[in-house]
């Protein structure tokens, strides 16, 4: 119900140029409604964030991390070609896509596979136009 009255606000003609985003965020929540692989979301003061995703048994070479349109978008895929003869597969090693959307001036500053877990910097750089001023009375 709040979701349908989100969406009807912001098609209302005051907000010209929202249903875009709207539109982004939306498909964001709909492509991340998957639980796997779990991750964790750190917000570390007002302007920093930081992502972590467990994601053992992936490699550098297994994992994309992209920005695109606003969008952070993490994918992994192992190709596994085993001669051998699988007797119990218990550890998850399936093919995932993570959206994440970013809010205004939120920028990927790094991301470091560690010990099984992905984690991501994120930043908000506001440009230095975009901050306040105070100006000089003459």
């Amino acid at each position: 119900m709040v979701t349908q009255f989100a969406m009807d606000l912001f098609n209302d003609p005051f907000f010209i140029g929202f249903n875009r985003e709207l539109g982004r965020l939306n498909t964001a929540h709909k492509v991340n409604s998957q639980s796997y692989p779990p991750y964790d979301l750190l917000k570390l003061d007002e302007d920093t964030y930081h992502l972590s995703l467990a994601i053992a048994g992936f490699t550098k070479d297994n994992i994309d991390v992209s920005v695109d349109n606003g969008t952070l978008i993490i994918k992994g895929e192992i190709v596994e070609v085993t001669d051998a003869e699988v007797v119990h597969k218990g550890i998850a090693g399936r093919k995932f896509v993570r959206s994440f959307a970013l809010g205004e001036y939120m920028e990927v500053t790094g991301a470091e596979l560690k010990d099984g877990m992905l984690n991501v910097n994120i930043d908000r750089i506001v440009p230095e136009d975009k901050k306040p001023k105070v100006i000089k009375i003459k």
